[in-house]
């Protein structure tokens, strides 16, 4: 299993086009992805999941991935995470 702490960065949180952006690649991937905020933890291919954290900006996270592609889809949902999902500010 991998798992990652980041901080959700871009201003507007994990609101719905981040998370949609989030699940769409998650789902690529075969590994079970899970995102825990404090003692919560969802499933991570679930848009409704991800809404439900309400992680605002400087929230802290963590993603979980365990599979056998758990590597690679950590690495590139962490990034997803830290390039703010593509978002300018």
């Amino acid at each position: 299993m991998r798992r990652i702490e980041l901080v959700i960065q871009n201003r507007l949180g994990l609101h719905a086009r981040a998370a949609a952006k989030f699940v769409h690649l998650a789902n690529e991937f075969s590994a079970s992805i899970g995102i825990e905020k404090g003692q919560t933890r969802v499933n991570g291919k679930s848009i409704l999941g991800l809404l439900t954290l309400a992680a605002a900006c400087g929230c802290p996270i963590v993603l979980t991935a365990e599979g056998d592609d758990e590597g690679a889809a950590a690495d590139t949902l962490a990034a997803l995470v830290n390039s703010r999902f593509g978002e300018d500010d």
